[in-house]
């Protein structure tokens, strides 16, 4: 009777850890430990993000500021008023009638450039104004792909986080298992040794993952002008939106739309004007005057003078004899007109080196998301299953069962690696060429 008892108690054990090991193969889901968030709009927060952001402001105002000296550049210098009086006696200068020469004297002066000159100005005033205002457009380019990066890395957090949560309770399962197995004989202490050690390394990542998703949340209020303890939602799955445009239409669109692009042929536009300017600058510029004089009848024993009014015109300019200062500003441009066209070639350089390698990475993600999916993974999760069964049976050790738990996990872990990669490198596609390339990421179908 004792014996048929311990036989039951056996079989009982056997019945609890044949359940266990089927549940844990579908381990419940890990509840939050915090009320769930709505979920973050990509779109919303790139325009919170432009909007607010007070770097990007900065940059409008400087563009602004320098736009506004554009009509100063071109205006003509104010004229001059003068008032005088002219050859009055030093004893009594107020009396006009004792000398024919006397006179009060009102004249206007207006100091004109050489012609061209004030219309070259005006330009070097503005393509400066322009490569300032394509800055700005630049630095929100910059933003934007910055905050895309910021929430694509976010998802990828919160997926890690998701998939050890998973596998923690996957591992209390296993811990649960050995120790019955071992209790009833058909396990050994080291198993339970090394799940536990798993289960605490898994607990490391957490923490790890816990604190990295915190960075991302700092990162993306710093971006968003936003104190640093405002809470971050989660980020929806999505598909992985295709690239349709070839090498070289990116190039093109590149060398089209980039505001980088636009800002440094403006000021290579400013240099050549300048020069044109400096070479300008040998002729004189002028100052043309008008005098009226107002004279009083001078009557004495010598002379009588009815005391007619006066009129003077002339004219003034300078004599542009200081040749080797404007061959020093016609060099300067020069090189000025120079440097900007090297730095935009070698911007360009840039620019079709990132799109190559960006697309290399685009292509090997894709690839990978789509062996992920498509193989690896569910060949994994067979993997799994069957040696869980095995392990039932005795057919495997802990060690292999352990294995293929932490194969799957990893390459879990690699497709939303993958995914979230692919999502920024498009980003940085997108700032390389100045443009919107995809429409905003669907919903995910996995």
């Amino acid at each position: 009777m004792i014996k048929n008892y311990g036989n039951r108690l056996l079989m009982k054990k056997h019945s609890a850890l044949f359940l266990l090991m089927l549940f844990s193969l579908f381990p419940a889901p890990v509840r939050a430990d915090k009320v769930k968030l709505p979920a973050e709009n990509l779109t919303a927060l790139v325009t919170a993000a432009v909007t607010n952001n007070p770097e990007l402001k900065a940059s409008e105002s400087r563009w602004q500021m320098f736009a506004s000296r554009v009509k100063q550049a071109g205006a003509l210098d104010d004229p001059m008023v003068m008032f005088k009086i002219q050859n009055t006696p030093a004893s009594d200068p107020l009396v006009f009638n004792r000398d024919p020469q006397s006179a009060k004297v009102i004249g206007i002066s207006q100091q004109l450039p050489f012609w061209g000159k004030r219309g070259l100005r005006r330009d070097i005033a503005r393509y400066e104004a322009d490569s300032y205002r394509w800055a700005f457009e630049e630095r929100k380019l910059e933003l934007t792909r910055m905050v895309k990066e910021s929430y694509y890395q976010l998802w990828a957090a919160d997926k890690g986080l998701e998939i050890v949560g998973k596998n923690l309770q996957l591992l209390s399962n296993f811990i649960t298992i050995t120790e019955l197995k071992y209790s009833v004989g058909q396990g050994v202490q080291q198993d339970i040794f090394k799940a536990g050690l798993e289960k605490s390394k898994m607990v490391e990542m957490q923490i790890t993952l816990q604190q990295q998703r915190k960075s991302l949340e700092a990162t993306l209020n710093y971006l968003l002008s936003r104190t640093g303890d405002t809470p971050v939602g989660p980020v929806a799955d999505f598909t992985l939106p295709p690239l349709t445009l070839s090498r070289e239409q990116l190039n093109t669109k590149a060398t089209e739309e980039r505001p980088q692009v636009k800002s440094l042929g403006s000021l290579k536009e400013k240099a050549d004007t300048s020069r044109r300017l400096a070479r300008r600058e040998f002729y004189p510029d002028f100052n043309f005057s008008l005098e009226y004089m107002i004279r009083d009848a001078v009557s004495t024993e010598m002379t009588t003078d009815p005391g007619d009014n006066m009129v003077s015109l002339g004219v003034t300019f300078n004599l542009p004899l200081q040749w080797e200062k404007r061959q020093a500003m016609v060099g300067e441009s020069t090189f000025e007109s120079v440097m900007a066209n090297e730095e935009l070639q070698a911007l360009k350089n840039s620019i079709s080196y990132t799109i190559n390698e960006t697309l290399l990475q685009l292509d090997r993600r894709r690839k990978l998301v789509e062996l992920y999916k498509g193989g690896i993974i569910p060949q994994a999760e067979h993997s799994l299953q069957s040696a869980l069964i095995g392990y039932r049976v005795g057919k495997v050790d802990f060690l292999t069962l352990l294995d293929n738990r932490m194969t799957l996990f990893n390459y879990e872990r690699e497709l939303y690696e993958s995914q979230a990669e692919y999502m920024m490198k498009l980003a940085q596609l997108e700032a390389a060429t100045g443009s919107d390339l995809t429409a905003t990421p669907g919903p995910s179908t996995r």
